[in-house]
Protein backbone atom coordinates (compact mmCIF):
# COMPACT_ATOMS: atom_id res chain seq x y z
CA UNK A 1 0.00 0.00 0.00
CA UNK A 2 0.97 3.34 -1.21
CA UNK A 3 2.03 5.50 1.78
CA UNK A 4 -0.13 8.89 2.32
CA UNK A 5 1.73 12.41 2.27
CA UNK A 6 2.15 14.24 5.49
CA UNK A 7 -1.63 16.10 5.82
CA UNK A 8 -1.37 19.84 6.06
CA UNK A 9 -1.68 21.61 9.42
CA UNK A 10 -4.58 23.29 10.10
CA UNK A 11 -5.36 25.93 12.35
CA UNK A 12 -8.81 26.59 13.29
CA UNK A 13 -9.01 29.97 15.45
CA UNK A 14 -12.40 30.65 17.53
CA UNK A 15 -15.11 32.45 15.88
CA UNK A 16 -15.80 32.54 12.40
CA UNK A 17 -11.97 32.99 11.33
CA UNK A 18 -10.40 31.99 8.24
CA UNK A 19 -8.28 28.21 8.18
CA UNK A 20 -4.56 29.16 7.90
CA UNK A 21 -2.51 26.67 6.90
CA UNK A 22 1.20 27.74 8.01
CA UNK A 23 2.46 24.74 6.64
CA UNK A 24 4.60 26.38 3.20
CA UNK A 25 5.28 30.05 4.29
CA UNK A 26 8.61 30.48 5.85
CA UNK A 27 10.06 27.23 5.00
CA UNK A 28 12.89 27.61 2.53
CA UNK A 29 14.24 25.12 0.03
CA UNK A 30 16.89 22.62 0.71
CA UNK A 31 18.38 23.47 -2.72
CA UNK A 32 21.77 26.04 -2.92
CA UNK A 33 20.99 29.41 -2.76
CA UNK A 34 22.41 29.87 -6.13
CA UNK A 35 19.58 27.49 -7.68
CA UNK A 36 17.49 29.80 -5.63
CA UNK A 37 18.62 32.99 -7.17
CA UNK A 38 18.70 31.58 -10.68
CA UNK A 39 15.13 29.22 -10.91
CA UNK A 40 12.28 31.15 -11.40
CA UNK A 41 8.94 30.87 -9.01
CA UNK A 42 5.73 30.50 -10.21
CA UNK A 43 4.67 34.21 -9.46
CA UNK A 44 7.80 34.91 -11.47
CA UNK A 45 6.76 32.86 -14.49
CA UNK A 46 3.04 34.93 -13.49
CA UNK A 47 4.80 38.01 -14.01
CA UNK A 48 7.05 37.57 -16.99
CA UNK A 49 4.05 35.94 -19.27
CA UNK A 50 1.66 38.77 -18.39
CA UNK A 51 4.61 41.74 -19.18
CA UNK A 52 5.51 40.11 -22.13
CA UNK A 53 2.22 39.51 -22.98
CA UNK A 54 0.93 43.05 -22.46
CA UNK A 55 4.13 44.74 -23.59
CA UNK A 56 5.27 42.73 -26.84
CA UNK A 57 2.25 39.92 -27.40
CA UNK A 58 -1.60 39.53 -28.54
CA UNK A 59 -2.57 42.11 -25.33
CA UNK A 60 -0.17 45.01 -26.42
CA UNK A 61 -2.99 46.43 -28.97
CA UNK A 62 -5.65 47.02 -25.68
CA UNK A 63 -3.72 49.19 -23.49
CA UNK A 64 -4.08 52.01 -25.56
CA UNK A 65 -7.38 51.16 -26.65
CA UNK A 66 -9.00 54.01 -24.77
CA UNK A 67 -8.29 57.89 -26.03
CA UNK A 68 -7.87 59.33 -22.43
CA UNK A 69 -4.44 58.31 -21.94
CA UNK A 70 -3.55 60.80 -24.71
CA UNK A 71 -4.71 64.36 -22.06
CA UNK A 72 -3.23 62.34 -19.36
CA UNK A 73 0.51 62.56 -21.06
CA UNK A 74 -0.38 66.20 -22.57
CA UNK A 75 -1.40 67.40 -18.90
CA UNK A 76 1.95 65.20 -17.47
CA UNK A 77 4.16 67.11 -20.35
CA UNK A 78 2.65 70.71 -19.64
CA UNK A 79 3.23 70.17 -16.01
CA UNK A 80 6.79 69.06 -16.26
CA UNK A 81 7.57 72.43 -18.64
CA UNK A 82 5.35 74.84 -16.43
CA UNK A 83 5.73 73.49 -13.08
CA UNK A 84 2.34 74.26 -12.40
CA UNK A 85 -0.47 72.03 -11.50
CA UNK A 86 -3.28 72.88 -13.31
CA UNK A 87 -6.26 74.64 -11.72
CA UNK A 88 -7.83 75.49 -15.19
CA UNK A 89 -8.63 73.47 -18.27
CA UNK A 90 -6.29 74.40 -21.25
CA UNK A 91 -7.46 71.84 -23.46
CA UNK A 92 -10.59 72.06 -24.87
CA UNK A 93 -12.49 75.51 -26.44
CA UNK A 94 -16.20 74.89 -24.45
CA UNK A 95 -14.05 74.89 -20.86
CA UNK A 96 -11.09 77.48 -21.46
CA UNK A 97 -10.02 79.00 -18.19
CA UNK A 98 -12.76 77.13 -16.21
CA UNK A 99 -11.88 75.44 -13.18
CA UNK A 100 -10.46 71.96 -13.54
CA UNK A 101 -9.57 69.28 -10.79
CA UNK A 102 -6.65 66.87 -12.56
CA UNK A 103 -6.74 64.69 -9.46
CA UNK A 104 -4.74 62.71 -11.23
CA UNK A 105 -1.71 64.63 -11.50
CA UNK A 106 0.87 62.46 -9.87
CA UNK A 107 0.29 60.01 -12.58
CA UNK A 108 -0.15 62.69 -15.02
CA UNK A 109 3.47 63.72 -14.28
CA UNK A 110 5.03 60.00 -14.16
CA UNK A 111 3.37 59.13 -17.70
CA UNK A 112 4.30 62.21 -19.53
CA UNK A 113 7.98 61.76 -17.73
CA UNK A 114 7.75 58.43 -19.52
CA UNK A 115 6.67 59.72 -22.66
CA UNK A 116 9.15 61.84 -22.57
CA UNK A 117 11.75 59.62 -22.65
CA UNK A 118 10.68 56.59 -24.61
CA UNK A 119 7.13 57.53 -26.55
CA UNK A 120 4.42 55.51 -26.34
CA UNK A 121 6.35 52.71 -25.93
CA UNK A 122 7.28 53.54 -22.69
CA UNK A 123 3.61 53.99 -21.31
CA UNK A 124 2.67 50.63 -22.73
CA UNK A 125 5.56 49.09 -20.48
CA UNK A 126 5.25 51.20 -17.51
CA UNK A 127 1.19 50.19 -17.71
CA UNK A 128 1.89 46.52 -18.59
CA UNK A 129 4.70 46.55 -15.16
CA UNK A 130 2.30 47.78 -12.97
CA UNK A 131 -0.48 44.88 -14.50
CA UNK A 132 1.97 42.37 -14.37
CA UNK A 133 3.05 43.42 -10.91
CA UNK A 134 -0.53 43.16 -9.19
CA UNK A 135 -1.15 39.81 -10.52
CA UNK A 136 2.06 38.55 -10.14
CA UNK A 137 1.67 39.38 -6.25
CA UNK A 138 -2.22 38.64 -5.80
CA UNK A 139 -0.79 35.10 -6.68
CA UNK A 140 1.80 35.08 -4.58
CA UNK A 141 -0.32 36.08 -1.24
CA UNK A 142 -3.16 33.35 -1.93
CA UNK A 143 -0.27 30.56 -2.07
CA UNK A 144 0.78 32.42 1.23
CA UNK A 145 -2.86 32.57 2.61
CA UNK A 146 -2.91 28.83 2.12
CA UNK A 147 -4.15 28.37 -1.11
CA UNK A 148 -3.01 25.36 -3.20
CA UNK A 149 -1.14 25.86 -6.26
CA UNK A 150 -3.76 24.12 -8.91
CA UNK A 151 -6.30 26.86 -7.28
CA UNK A 152 -4.75 29.52 -7.02
CA UNK A 153 -3.11 29.32 -10.63
CA UNK A 154 -6.79 28.11 -11.50
CA UNK A 155 -8.15 31.83 -9.95
CA UNK A 156 -5.57 33.72 -11.12
CA UNK A 157 -6.80 33.06 -14.64
CA UNK A 158 -10.12 33.93 -14.02
CA UNK A 159 -9.74 37.16 -12.50
CA UNK A 160 -7.07 38.01 -14.66
CA UNK A 161 -9.58 37.14 -17.71
CA UNK A 162 -12.26 39.23 -16.10
CA UNK A 163 -9.57 42.10 -15.68
CA UNK A 164 -9.12 42.32 -19.59
CA UNK A 165 -11.90 44.35 -20.24
CA UNK A 166 -10.06 47.29 -18.50
CA UNK A 167 -6.51 46.23 -19.33
CA UNK A 168 -5.87 49.83 -20.12
CA UNK A 169 -2.74 52.70 -20.34
CA UNK A 170 -4.90 54.41 -17.57
CA UNK A 171 -4.01 55.58 -13.82
CA UNK A 172 -6.64 53.08 -12.27
CA UNK A 173 -3.90 50.12 -12.94
CA UNK A 174 -2.38 51.97 -10.13
CA UNK A 175 -5.82 51.93 -8.20
CA UNK A 176 -5.53 47.72 -8.82
CA UNK A 177 -2.51 47.82 -7.15
CA UNK A 178 -2.91 50.31 -4.37
CA UNK A 179 -6.64 48.60 -3.47
CA UNK A 180 -4.35 44.81 -3.85
CA UNK A 181 -2.39 45.80 -1.10
CA UNK A 182 -4.84 48.02 1.61
CA UNK A 183 -6.49 44.58 1.34
CA UNK A 184 -3.74 42.92 2.13
CA UNK A 185 -2.86 45.22 5.06
CA UNK A 186 -6.03 45.21 6.58
CA UNK A 187 -6.47 41.80 6.35
CA UNK A 188 -3.00 40.53 8.03
CA UNK A 189 -3.75 42.64 10.61
CA UNK A 190 -6.74 41.03 11.79
CA UNK A 191 -5.97 37.69 11.26
CA UNK A 192 -2.18 38.29 12.63
CA UNK A 193 -3.18 40.32 15.76
CA UNK A 194 -0.16 41.48 17.25
CA UNK A 195 -0.81 40.97 20.96
CA UNK A 196 -0.49 44.31 22.68
CA UNK A 197 0.21 47.68 21.45
CA UNK A 198 -1.37 49.01 18.63
CA UNK A 199 -0.19 47.47 14.86
CA UNK A 200 2.34 49.11 13.48
CA UNK A 201 1.63 47.86 9.80
CA UNK A 202 -1.80 49.41 9.80
CA UNK A 203 0.45 52.70 9.46
CA UNK A 204 1.07 52.27 6.17
CA UNK A 205 -2.75 52.83 5.05
CA UNK A 206 -2.11 56.71 5.50
CA UNK A 207 0.88 56.44 3.36
CA UNK A 208 -0.78 54.71 0.91
CA UNK A 209 -3.73 56.98 1.00
CA UNK A 210 -0.90 59.85 0.24
CA UNK A 211 -0.51 58.44 -2.99
CA UNK A 212 -3.44 56.89 -4.09
CA UNK A 213 -5.44 60.91 -3.26
CA UNK A 214 -2.95 61.99 -6.13
CA UNK A 215 -3.00 59.30 -8.80
CA UNK A 216 -6.97 58.10 -8.77
CA UNK A 217 -9.68 58.70 -7.71
CA UNK A 218 -10.43 55.31 -6.62
CA UNK A 219 -8.86 56.39 -3.11
CA UNK A 220 -13.14 56.51 -1.90
CA UNK A 221 -12.06 52.62 -1.98
CA UNK A 222 -9.93 52.34 0.71
CA UNK A 223 -12.67 53.99 3.01
CA UNK A 224 -15.36 51.51 1.82
CA UNK A 225 -13.23 48.48 2.92
CA UNK A 226 -11.52 50.55 6.09
CA UNK A 227 -15.37 50.57 6.58
CA UNK A 228 -15.94 47.29 6.08
CA UNK A 229 -13.33 45.96 8.38
CA UNK A 230 -14.48 48.58 10.98
CA UNK A 231 -18.31 47.60 11.07
CA UNK A 232 -17.09 43.52 11.48
CA UNK A 233 -15.16 44.97 14.00
CA UNK A 234 -18.12 46.00 15.81
CA UNK A 235 -20.20 43.66 15.11
CA UNK A 236 -18.49 40.83 17.11
CA UNK A 237 -17.57 43.56 19.90
CA UNK A 238 -21.18 42.99 20.58
CA UNK A 239 -21.44 39.37 19.75
CA UNK A 240 -18.15 38.74 22.05
CA UNK A 241 -18.90 35.72 24.52
CA UNK A 242 -15.93 36.29 26.64
CA UNK A 243 -13.90 39.47 28.32
CA UNK A 244 -10.65 38.27 26.38
CA UNK A 245 -12.54 38.61 22.45
CA UNK A 246 -14.55 41.67 23.77
CA UNK A 247 -10.94 43.74 24.49
CA UNK A 248 -9.56 42.35 21.30
CA UNK A 249 -12.47 44.05 19.29
CA UNK A 250 -12.36 47.27 21.27
CA UNK A 251 -8.38 47.04 20.77
CA UNK A 252 -9.08 46.36 16.55
CA UNK A 253 -11.96 49.34 16.78
CA UNK A 254 -9.14 51.95 17.99
CA UNK A 255 -6.65 51.03 15.76
CA UNK A 256 -8.94 51.40 12.70
CA UNK A 257 -10.35 54.25 13.54
CA UNK A 258 -7.48 56.11 14.26
CA UNK A 259 -5.81 54.69 11.13
CA UNK A 260 -8.86 55.88 9.03
CA UNK A 261 -8.60 59.56 10.86
CA UNK A 262 -4.77 60.20 9.39
CA UNK A 263 -6.32 58.48 6.06
CA UNK A 264 -8.44 61.58 6.56
CA UNK A 265 -6.44 63.93 6.89
CA UNK A 266 -4.04 62.60 4.51
CA UNK A 267 -6.51 62.84 1.66
CA UNK A 268 -6.31 66.47 2.24
CA UNK A 269 -3.04 66.58 1.05
CA UNK A 270 -4.04 67.20 -2.08
CA UNK A 271 -3.48 70.76 -5.12
CA UNK A 272 -7.22 71.35 -4.09
CA UNK A 273 -7.38 70.35 -0.52
CA UNK A 274 -10.89 69.86 0.59
CA UNK A 275 -12.17 71.19 -2.97
CA UNK A 276 -11.79 67.96 -4.29
CA UNK A 277 -13.79 65.86 -2.03
CA UNK A 278 -17.09 68.47 -2.82
CA UNK A 279 -16.27 67.85 -6.66
CA UNK A 280 -15.67 64.12 -6.47
CA UNK A 281 -19.39 63.68 -4.64
CA UNK A 282 -20.78 65.66 -6.62
CA UNK A 283 -19.81 63.77 -9.87
CA UNK A 284 -20.56 60.51 -8.25
CA UNK A 285 -23.51 61.15 -7.05
CA UNK A 286 -25.12 63.19 -10.42
CA UNK A 287 -27.38 60.40 -11.87
CA UNK A 288 -27.76 61.84 -15.23
CA UNK A 289 -23.60 60.94 -15.27
CA UNK A 290 -23.81 57.58 -13.82
CA UNK A 291 -26.64 56.70 -16.02
CA UNK A 292 -25.01 57.76 -19.87
CA UNK A 293 -21.19 57.26 -19.12
CA UNK A 294 -20.45 53.26 -20.49
CA UNK A 295 -17.92 52.31 -18.09
CA UNK A 296 -20.34 53.10 -15.05
CA UNK A 297 -23.22 51.01 -16.38
CA UNK A 298 -23.30 47.64 -15.27
CA UNK A 299 -21.49 44.62 -17.36
CA UNK A 300 -23.01 43.43 -20.71
CA UNK A 301 -22.36 39.34 -19.85
CA UNK A 302 -22.38 38.42 -23.58
CA UNK A 303 -18.35 39.27 -23.35
CA UNK A 304 -16.23 36.97 -22.28
CA UNK A 305 -14.30 38.75 -19.57
CA UNK A 306 -17.59 39.29 -17.97
CA UNK A 307 -18.64 35.87 -18.06
CA UNK A 308 -15.39 35.14 -16.09
CA UNK A 309 -16.50 37.70 -13.47
CA UNK A 310 -20.02 36.00 -13.40
CA UNK A 311 -18.33 32.80 -13.04
CA UNK A 312 -15.90 34.02 -10.00
CA UNK A 313 -18.63 35.11 -8.27
CA UNK A 314 -20.41 32.26 -8.11
CA UNK A 315 -17.17 30.19 -7.18
CA UNK A 316 -16.95 32.28 -4.59
CA UNK A 317 -20.54 31.63 -2.92
CA UNK A 318 -20.02 28.10 -3.53
CA UNK A 319 -17.22 28.43 -2.17
CA UNK A 320 -18.57 30.09 1.08
CA UNK A 321 -21.42 27.99 1.19
CA UNK A 322 -19.20 24.96 1.69
CA UNK A 323 -16.82 26.60 4.13
CA UNK A 324 -19.25 29.35 5.80
CA UNK A 325 -17.43 28.17 9.64
CA UNK A 326 -13.93 29.25 8.40
CA UNK A 327 -14.65 32.70 6.57
CA UNK A 328 -14.32 35.61 8.99
CA UNK A 329 -17.09 38.31 8.85
CA UNK A 330 -15.25 41.19 7.27
CA UNK A 331 -14.56 38.62 4.59
CA UNK A 332 -17.88 37.95 4.00
CA UNK A 333 -18.85 41.89 4.03
CA UNK A 334 -15.48 42.45 1.65
CA UNK A 335 -16.90 39.32 -1.06
CA UNK A 336 -20.54 40.75 -0.51
CA UNK A 337 -19.44 44.75 -1.61
CA UNK A 338 -17.22 43.11 -4.03
CA UNK A 339 -19.95 41.43 -6.33
CA UNK A 340 -22.19 44.48 -5.68
CA UNK A 341 -19.35 47.06 -6.91
CA UNK A 342 -18.69 44.37 -10.23
CA UNK A 343 -22.26 43.82 -11.03
CA UNK A 344 -22.86 47.99 -10.28
CA UNK A 345 -20.19 48.93 -12.96
CA UNK A 346 -18.31 47.01 -15.20
CA UNK A 347 -15.35 49.70 -14.38
CA UNK A 348 -14.93 47.52 -11.11
CA UNK A 349 -14.75 44.50 -12.19
CA UNK A 350 -10.73 43.91 -12.01
CA UNK A 351 -10.83 45.12 -8.16
CA UNK A 352 -13.63 43.08 -7.23
CA UNK A 353 -11.81 40.18 -9.11
CA UNK A 354 -8.78 40.91 -7.27
CA UNK A 355 -10.22 40.96 -3.75
CA UNK A 356 -12.69 37.75 -4.61
CA UNK A 357 -9.75 35.40 -5.35
CA UNK A 358 -7.66 36.50 -2.13
CA UNK A 359 -10.88 35.33 -0.21
CA UNK A 360 -11.65 32.52 -1.61
CA UNK A 361 -9.14 30.33 -3.39
CA UNK A 362 -7.66 29.92 0.48
CA UNK A 363 -11.45 28.76 1.66
CA UNK A 364 -11.78 26.66 -1.11
CA UNK A 365 -8.26 24.98 -0.83
CA UNK A 366 -9.26 23.93 2.52
CA UNK A 367 -12.47 22.40 2.02
CA UNK A 368 -10.95 20.33 -0.35
CA UNK A 369 -8.75 19.42 2.28
CA UNK A 370 -11.16 18.73 4.57
CA UNK A 371 -12.86 16.29 2.01
CA UNK A 372 -9.76 14.42 1.37
CA UNK A 373 -9.39 13.71 5.41
CA UNK A 374 -13.55 13.13 5.37
CA UNK A 375 -13.80 9.22 6.56
CA UNK A 376 -16.78 9.64 4.01
CA UNK A 377 -15.21 10.33 0.91
CA UNK A 378 -13.56 7.25 -1.07
CA UNK A 379 -9.93 6.11 -0.68
CA UNK A 380 -9.08 7.20 -3.97
CA UNK A 381 -10.50 10.84 -3.38
CA UNK A 382 -8.57 11.24 -0.43
CA UNK A 383 -5.36 9.51 -1.95
CA UNK A 384 -5.97 12.20 -5.27
CA UNK A 385 -6.24 15.21 -2.44
CA UNK A 386 -3.39 13.82 -0.33
CA UNK A 387 -1.14 13.48 -3.13
CA UNK A 388 -2.39 17.44 -4.75
CA UNK A 389 -1.51 18.96 -1.63
CA UNK A 390 1.91 17.15 -1.53
CA UNK A 391 2.75 18.88 -4.53
CA UNK A 392 1.43 22.05 -3.90
CA UNK A 393 3.03 21.93 -0.10
CA UNK A 394 6.39 21.27 -2.56
CA UNK A 395 5.88 23.85 -4.78
CA UNK A 396 4.84 26.29 -2.31
CA UNK A 397 8.48 25.44 -0.51
CA UNK A 398 9.85 26.40 -3.69
CA UNK A 399 8.06 29.37 -4.05
CA UNK A 400 8.94 30.84 -1.12
CA UNK A 401 12.36 29.85 -1.29
CA UNK A 402 13.00 30.90 -3.99
CA UNK A 403 15.24 34.65 -3.17
CA UNK A 404 16.78 36.03 -6.73
CA UNK A 405 13.90 36.78 -9.40
CA UNK A 406 16.24 36.81 -11.65
CA UNK A 407 13.97 36.35 -14.81
CA UNK A 408 11.51 39.32 -13.72
CA UNK A 409 14.93 41.56 -14.01
CA UNK A 410 15.87 40.57 -16.84
CA UNK A 411 12.88 40.80 -18.62
CA UNK A 412 12.52 44.00 -16.66
CA UNK A 413 16.09 45.05 -18.26
CA UNK A 414 15.38 43.93 -21.83
CA UNK A 415 12.21 45.58 -21.64
CA UNK A 416 13.68 48.76 -21.08
CA UNK A 417 16.22 48.67 -23.28
CA UNK A 418 13.80 47.81 -25.89
CA UNK A 419 11.66 51.06 -24.87
CA UNK A 420 14.65 53.36 -24.53
CA UNK A 421 15.89 52.04 -28.26
CA UNK A 422 12.72 53.15 -30.01
CA UNK A 423 11.30 49.69 -30.04
CA UNK A 424 14.26 47.74 -31.63
CA UNK A 425 16.32 44.81 -30.46
CA UNK A 426 19.13 45.05 -32.71
CA UNK A 427 18.09 45.31 -36.29
CA UNK A 428 14.14 44.14 -35.24
CA UNK A 429 11.26 45.99 -34.68
CA UNK A 430 9.25 44.29 -31.93
CA UNK A 431 7.84 46.98 -30.01
CA UNK A 432 5.70 49.87 -31.99
CA UNK A 433 3.28 51.00 -29.42
CA UNK A 434 0.24 53.11 -31.12
CA UNK A 435 -2.96 54.17 -31.33
CA UNK A 436 -5.63 51.59 -33.77
CA UNK A 437 -5.57 53.20 -37.31
CA UNK A 438 -9.14 51.82 -37.50
CA UNK A 439 -10.37 52.45 -34.12
CA UNK A 440 -8.77 56.45 -33.79
CA UNK A 441 -8.61 59.23 -36.64
CA UNK A 442 -5.07 58.79 -37.20
CA UNK A 443 -4.84 59.62 -40.38
CA UNK A 444 -7.15 62.37 -40.08
CA UNK A 445 -5.17 63.90 -37.66
CA UNK A 446 -2.76 63.97 -40.21
CA UNK A 447 -4.54 65.98 -42.55
CA UNK A 448 -6.03 68.64 -39.76
CA UNK A 449 -1.89 68.78 -39.17
CA UNK A 450 -0.59 69.07 -42.49
CA UNK A 451 -3.66 71.68 -42.96
CA UNK A 452 -2.43 73.88 -40.26
CA UNK A 453 -6.20 74.24 -38.31
CA UNK A 454 -5.75 75.77 -35.69
CA UNK A 455 -10.28 76.40 -34.87
CA UNK A 456 -11.65 74.32 -32.10
CA UNK A 457 -12.57 70.52 -33.71
CA UNK A 458 -16.13 69.51 -32.29
CA UNK A 459 -15.77 65.44 -31.99
CA UNK A 460 -16.75 62.55 -29.87
CA UNK A 461 -15.85 62.29 -26.01
CA UNK A 462 -14.26 59.04 -27.00
CA UNK A 463 -11.91 60.57 -29.75
CA UNK A 464 -11.32 63.87 -27.82
CA UNK A 465 -8.14 62.92 -25.62
CA UNK A 466 -6.76 61.43 -29.18
CA UNK A 467 -6.77 64.83 -30.82
CA UNK A 468 -5.47 66.64 -27.41
CA UNK A 469 -2.59 64.13 -27.65
CA UNK A 470 -2.24 64.52 -31.30
CA UNK A 471 -2.86 68.08 -32.49
CA UNK A 472 -2.13 69.91 -28.72
CA UNK A 473 -1.39 73.37 -28.52
CA UNK A 474 -2.35 73.74 -32.68
CA UNK A 475 -5.94 73.61 -31.76
CA UNK A 476 -9.10 72.43 -29.16
CA UNK A 477 -11.08 70.22 -28.87
CA UNK A 478 -15.09 70.98 -28.05
CA UNK A 479 -15.29 67.76 -26.22
CA UNK A 480 -13.79 64.98 -24.46
CA UNK A 481 -13.90 62.38 -21.97
CA UNK A 482 -13.09 64.34 -18.60
CA UNK A 483 -16.83 64.19 -17.95
CA UNK A 484 -16.35 66.19 -14.32
CA UNK A 485 -15.45 68.93 -16.20
CA UNK A 486 -17.97 69.25 -18.11
CA UNK A 487 -20.71 68.91 -16.12
CA UNK A 488 -24.37 67.65 -16.81
CA UNK A 489 -25.83 70.65 -18.65
CA UNK A 490 -22.91 70.33 -21.56
CA UNK A 491 -23.46 66.63 -21.78
CA UNK A 492 -26.91 66.94 -22.58
CA UNK A 493 -26.41 69.07 -25.46
CA UNK A 494 -23.13 66.73 -26.56
CA UNK A 495 -25.82 63.78 -26.81
CA UNK A 496 -28.65 66.08 -28.70
CA UNK A 497 -26.28 66.51 -31.05
CA UNK A 498 -24.39 63.55 -31.66
CA UNK A 499 -28.09 62.03 -31.58
CA UNK A 500 -29.49 64.81 -34.16
CA UNK A 501 -32.09 65.74 -31.65
CA UNK A 502 -34.67 68.72 -32.27
CA UNK A 503 -31.97 72.26 -32.01
CA UNK A 504 -29.37 70.36 -32.33
CA UNK A 505 -28.06 72.51 -35.05
CA UNK A 506 -27.97 75.48 -32.87
CA UNK A 507 -25.93 74.04 -30.67
CA UNK A 508 -23.01 73.81 -33.05
CA UNK A 509 -23.81 77.85 -33.22
CA UNK A 510 -23.22 78.14 -30.00
CA UNK A 511 -20.35 76.57 -29.39
CA UNK A 512 -18.90 78.20 -33.01
CA UNK A 513 -17.77 74.96 -34.50
CA UNK A 514 -16.57 75.23 -37.83
CA UNK A 515 -14.97 71.83 -37.98
CA UNK A 516 -16.20 68.58 -37.17
CA UNK A 517 -14.91 64.81 -36.85
CA UNK A 518 -16.59 62.17 -37.10
CA UNK A 519 -17.04 58.10 -37.14
CA UNK A 520 -19.09 57.73 -40.64
CA UNK A 521 -21.55 55.73 -39.38
CA UNK A 522 -22.88 58.12 -36.43
CA UNK A 523 -26.15 60.14 -36.94
CA UNK A 524 -24.45 63.28 -37.38
CA UNK A 525 -22.48 62.66 -40.02
CA UNK A 526 -24.95 61.14 -42.22
CA UNK A 527 -27.34 64.51 -41.41
CA UNK A 528 -24.24 66.50 -41.82
CA UNK A 529 -23.72 65.14 -45.38
CA UNK A 530 -27.21 66.54 -46.03
CA UNK A 531 -26.57 70.03 -45.10
CA UNK A 532 -25.59 72.56 -47.50
CA UNK A 533 -23.19 74.66 -45.33
CA UNK A 534 -21.01 71.47 -44.38
CA UNK A 535 -18.73 70.15 -47.09
CA UNK A 536 -16.59 66.74 -46.47
CA UNK A 537 -13.20 68.28 -46.32
CA UNK A 538 -11.50 64.45 -45.44
CA UNK A 539 -13.24 60.99 -45.51
CA UNK A 540 -10.69 58.09 -45.55
CA UNK A 541 -13.49 55.49 -44.00
CA UNK A 542 -12.45 54.96 -40.32
CA UNK A 543 -13.32 58.93 -39.82
CA UNK A 544 -14.43 62.07 -42.20
CA UNK A 545 -14.17 65.28 -41.52
CA UNK A 546 -16.56 68.17 -42.14
CA UNK A 547 -16.29 72.08 -42.34
CA UNK A 548 -18.49 74.47 -42.58
CA UNK A 549 -18.63 76.77 -45.71
CA UNK A 550 -21.01 79.58 -44.32
CA UNK A 551 -20.78 81.21 -41.50
CA UNK A 552 -23.17 79.93 -38.81
CA UNK A 553 -26.02 81.96 -37.69
CA UNK A 554 -25.38 84.36 -34.64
Amino acid sequence: MDSKPTPVVLEYPKGPAQVQRTSIVGKSSNSPTWVRAILPSVSDLIFVLLLVALTFGILSSRLLSDADIGWHVRNGQQILSTHVLPREDSFSSSMSGKPWYAWEWLYDVVIGAIYNVAGLNGVVFFSSLIIAFTFALVFRWMLAKGANLPISVLFLLVAASASTIHFLARPHVLSWLLAAVWFRILEMTEAEAIPGGRDKRLLWLPLLMLIWVNVHGAFLLGFVLLGLYLGAALMERFGSDTMDECAAADKRLRALSFVGSLCALATLLNPYGYHLHIHIYKYLSNRFLMDHIDEFQSPNFHGLAQKCFAALILITLFTLAVGRNRTRLSSLLVVVFASYAGLYASRNIPVSSILLVLIAAPTLSACIIDLGRSEESSARLRNLVARVEDFSQRMGRMEFGMVGHLWPAVVMALSLWVCLHHGRLGSDQILNARFDEQRFPVQAADFLARQQVREPIFTSDYWGGYLIYRLYPQLKVVVDDRHDLYGEDFLRNYLKLIHVRPGWDGILDSWQVNWVLLPPNTSLAGTLKEETQWRVAYDDGAAILFHRVGNPER
